[in-house]
């Protein structure tokens, strides 16, 4: 129980805040970004707080990484498959099927280090207060 309701706060937690950034980004948001911003933070908090000794700069490779897999998931289901139109970046130079690109990634490297420092924070607090 105790980890259910660390992860649920962790999940609204991120998606909460990746909507957020992206209508402080790009003006609006789609619902399903809610559920990419809270997994997301979700997967990224567990490997964030298990694993203490990666360098910053792996563990922002990893974040990149990560979220930028989710997304492109996210594309390929909602824009491509579903035919949404969520968003398309194959104007972007080094787009992947115009659901990723390098631009993005190396912005989710950067948001990484502060998304780690807030991951192992929230771990510490949850864990002294309540969990």
């Amino acid at each position: 129980m105790q980890r259910t309701l660390e992860y649920t706060l962790v999940f609204l937690l991120g998606a909460t805040a990746y909507i957020g950034l992206e209508i402080l980004f790009r003006g609006f948001t789609h619902w399903t970004m809610f559920f990419a911003g809270g997994l997301s933070f979700a997967v990224l908090y567990r490997i964030f707080t298990g694993n203490r000794s990666l360098p910053l700069w792996k563990s922002c490779l990893i974040g990149a990484l990560v979220i930028t897999g989710i997304e492109f998931l996210f594309g390929c289901i909602f824009n491509l498959a579903l035919g949404w139109n969520v968003w398309d970046y194959s104007h972007y130079p080094f787009h992947l099927m115009g659901q990723v690109c390098l631009f993005y990634t190396l912005l989710w490297f950067v948001l990484s280090a502060p998304i780690l420092w807030l991951s192992r924070g929230l771990k510490r607090r949850l864990h002294r207060r309540y969990l």
